[in-house]
């Protein structure tokens, strides 16, 4: 193989190279086989047309278009390794010569990865978090829980108000006329929960069980029904039921009862506290880590981002957010349905960090190059049981479905990220502020 490289631009350029005859021989007997099955020769039965009857009606060069599209995958990426390139989208290639007993001559415009050049990834300055846990946090949280523990008691000869729950029937309509969607019957709703159209819930608010209410309430300019956006509806509703929460003594009893493993409320406020520490330590990390990585990649030059990478990411990130919505039971259909939204519209979303995060991407892999981090064979095989036991996979399973080299890129990746993030430098806030 005989491979030349000559750069015509910021990330693209022009890749010439050769197909031996060995292999166009081996490609041409390939194309043969698959092209006789389809003749029909007179004297001969259907896909038995010897090649010497073939080449002399046809000729081999009929062949060679065929014989091509099966060796040039092969070749090319013989070719790209050969000239240390690494295309980031699919080549336009053109064939300079193809000449009988001869090598074939081929041409590509290949666009390739960005240049990256470092600048300070080690010892970076970020803002480091507090972790420190207030009083009132965990009174907070201690509160949170007796929410979820609060039970819902009927409320009698006082009117609703904030946080309560109605049980009511209702009957939409606009301009008289009734609208999908506009009625039910004994539906419960918590007043301030914003569920309902904004206006609604405020509207019931000092009313009676037994009550009947007209409430009057405007849909939104960007309400998912677009026939009634910006109309004004009137809905007639009929209140059965008030009931509010209550909440449950805040005692020791109320700490067994949330929490089987202590014994007092002085316990659980202790458990507590720990619990919030633990997350602040977590998010403190994550923070440093972010915040780290970002000005590695802030302090790196990198030549102009390619829209094939651009497009693989959005591609990358819209596949990978509605495979999450489908775990949930919600398909891509249904998903866009609920939001009033639709695929150009996510991709568009998505599309507004792509940029960072190819940057990112090209970053640490330039780090990988830089540090010659080499990940062994130790540290494949423990990254393929991670991942085994996280999709509940076989290991085998994981092993056939990953390359190595898809493994290794993204050990190599974990191991550049734990450096920049583990030697970054930690400032207080009110130091980082008078920079």
């Amino acid at each position: 193989m005989t491979a030349k490289w000559e750069k015509t631009g910021t990330n693209e350029g022009k890749l010439t190279f050769e197909i031996g005859t060995d292999q166009i021989k081996e490609g041409v007997d390939k194309a043969f086989n698959q092209t006789k099955k389809q003749l029909n020769v007179p004297g001969f039965r259907k896909g038995h047309v010897p090649r010497q009857i073939f080449n002399k009606m046809y000729g081999e060069e009929a062949l060679y278009q065929d014989a091509l599209n099966i060796v040039l995958p092969e070749a090319y990426e013989a070719a790209i390794k050969e000239a240390g390139i690494e295309p980031v989208d699919q080549p336009q290639v053109d064939v300079d010569s193809m000449e009988k007993g001869q090598a074939w001559v081929l041409s590509a415009v290949v666009t390739v990865k960005p240049e990256v050049k470092l600048g300070e990834y080690k010892g970076v300055k970020v803002i480091k978090q507090s972790t420190r846990v207030t009083s009132k946090e965990v009174d907070e949280e201690i509160e949170k829980k007796r929410e979820q523990q609060a039970e819902l008691v009927l409320k009698e000869g006082k009117p609703a108000e904030d946080g309560d729950t109605v049980t009511i029937d209702f009957d939409g309509s606009v301009d008289g006329v009734a609208f999908d969607g506009g009625k039910a019957d004994n539906y419960d709703l918590v007043l301030g929960s914003n569920s309902f159209i904004p206006g609604f819930e405020d509207q019931l608010i000092g009313h009676n069980t037994d009550d009947d209410v007209d409430v009057k309430v405007t849909f939104p300019e960007d309400y998912q029904a677009e026939d009634l956006q910006g109309k004004e509806a009137i809905f007639k509703v009929k209140i059965h039921e008030i009931k509010t929460k209550e909440l449950p003594e805040l005692d020791d009893e109320f700490a067994k009862d949330v929490d089987e493993d202590v014994d007092s409320l002085e316990e659980l406020k202790a458990k507590t506290k720990d619990e919030i520490k633990s997350r602040k330590i977590q998010a403190a990390d994550d923070s440093k880590e972010t915040e780290a990585i970002q000005a590695a990649v802030d302090n790196a030059e990198i030549a102009e981002i390619p829209a094939a990478m651009l497009n693989e990411d959005v591609d990358r990130q819209v596949n990978q957010y509605l495979a999450n919505m489908q775990q949930q039971g919600i398909s891509p259909e249904m998903y866009f349905q609920l939001t009033g939204s639709s695929e150009d519209q996510l991709r568009d979303q998505l599309r507004e960090g792509a940029e960072n995060r190819v940057k990112t991407t090209l970053v640490l892999e330039a780090i990988v190059d830089a540090e010659k981090i080499a990940p062994s064979e130790d540290e494949v095989n423990a990254e393929i049981k991670d991942l085994a036991e996280q999709y509940g996979m076989e290991e085998a399973a994981v092993r056939s479905a990953l390359s190595e080299d898809m493994i290794k890129h993204d050990v190599a990746i974990k191991a550049a990220v734990d450096l920049i993030k583990d030697s970054a430098i930690e400032e207080p806030k009110s130091k980082a502020a008078k920079k």
